[in-house]
């Protein structure tokens, strides 16, 4: 992605009409391009006519496939930025999203403001770091023959080449690099890659690292890079270099 949060293109997906008016207009306010559509076949039209930045997407949508079904195809497929709209404030749901791929999620009814703030620090965690005039090298952390390009946001394997990551699960990798070998509770998590604290009951962080170890663990069943410590969060053991 290259554009800055202030021009970057949005698509509603939402059955509501007043909900799609309502984003429409606040966020064209705010100075982004927003394209809003009520389904599925609407949404993978726009997909296919122009470039989307981040997704708004409605849990709940007529047609036969809801946000969850949209979801996944829209991860097979790309790695744009999803946040999940759901007028259910429910736990289930929201560890679904997550171990789909979603990026975010929010409960209708929403602040307008809430809102912007969560897209503004998705996508603003998805920026590529742009490196000073002087340095001319990118900021690489290699651990277990994977290389974590932090400049290029990128994950490199030696076998596969690219593995792609959501905003979420680069984040999410980065804080366990950036601390290996250190006990990080789901607190500390939940602020490195979503900047804000864990709510009650909140098992969103568990559902992203099973996601992240299916995509970097040898056996995603027996961990072997993040292990779980029981009552207090996860611990990075991968050796570094």
């Amino acid at each position: 992605m290259s554009s800055p949060a202030s021009s970057a293109n949005i698509l509603v997906v939402d059955d509501d009409p007043r909900i799609r008016q309502m984003l429409t207009r606040y966020f064209e306010g705010e100075g982004y391009a927003v394209s809003a559509v009520s389904d599925g076949q609407e949404m993978r039209v726009q997909l296919k006519r122009q470039e989307i930045d981040i997704i708004l997407l409605d849990l709940s949508l007529p047609g036969g496939q809801d946000g969850f079904d949209l979801a996944r195809e829209i991860r097979m497929q790309s790695d744009i930025p999803i946040m999940m709209l759901t007028g259910r404030d429910d736990v289930v749901d929201r560890i679904i999203g997550i171990e789909i791929g979603a990026d975010d999620y929010i409960a209708k009814p929403f602040h307008l403001r809430e809102v912007h703030a969560r897209l503004k620090s998705i996508l603003r965690r998805r920026q590529p770091v742009q490196p000073k005039q002087e340095e001319n090298e990118e900021k690489i952390v290699r651990f277990e023959g994977w290389a974590l390009n932090f400049s290029r946001r990128q994950l490199l394997s030696a076998e596969d080449g690219e593995v792609e990551l959501t905003t979420g699960e680069f984040d999410m990798l980065a804080a366990f690099v950036q601390h290996a070998g250190r006990v990080l509770t789901r607190d500390f998590l939940m602020d490195a890659t979503r900047g804000r604290q864990l709510d009650a009951f909140d098992r969103t962080i568990d559902a992203q690292i099973v996601r992240l170890r299916r995509k970097i663990e040898a056996d995603a069943k027996h961990p072997q890079l993040i292990k779980a410590v029981r009552g207090v969060g996860y611990i990075f053991t991968g050796k570094l270099g």
